[in-house]
């Protein structure tokens, strides 16, 4: 598995520290299926969001040339952020819950 570009190391390094902190506070509460990934393969990436969290693409963008911001959701309102890179790798860095489409035109 390769690491991050380094200018996004120091984000990742504060997401997993946010992670820890949360399930270290909610013991007892279910461990997410995808817990143990920030960063993988793409291809190894996408079929584990789609097998275990059962959520689809629904958006991308792109960041800069080498990156795209794409967002995953869930029929149960669940969604994850993942910024894919032109080196392979995709990196996991959001989820949450409660997610809605805005309603108007998409972004141009």
């Amino acid at each position: 598995m390769r690491a991050a570009p380094a200018p996004f190391r120091p984000i990742l390094a504060r997401a997993a520290a946010g992670v820890l902190l949360l399930l270290s506070a909610a013991p007892g509460a279910a461990q997410s299926p995808i817990a143990d990934i920030i960063c993988a393969p793409t291809p190894q990436m996408e079929k584990r969001l789609a097998s275990h969290r059962n959520i689809t693409k629904a958006a991308s963008g792109l960041r800069n040339p080498e990156e795209v911001l794409e967002v995953w959701t869930g029929a149960e309102g669940t969604w994850t952020m993942v910024i894919r890179y032109a080196s392979g790798t995709s990196c996991i860095v959001a989820m949450g819950d409660a997610w809605q489409m805005a309603q108007g035109e998409a972004p141009s």
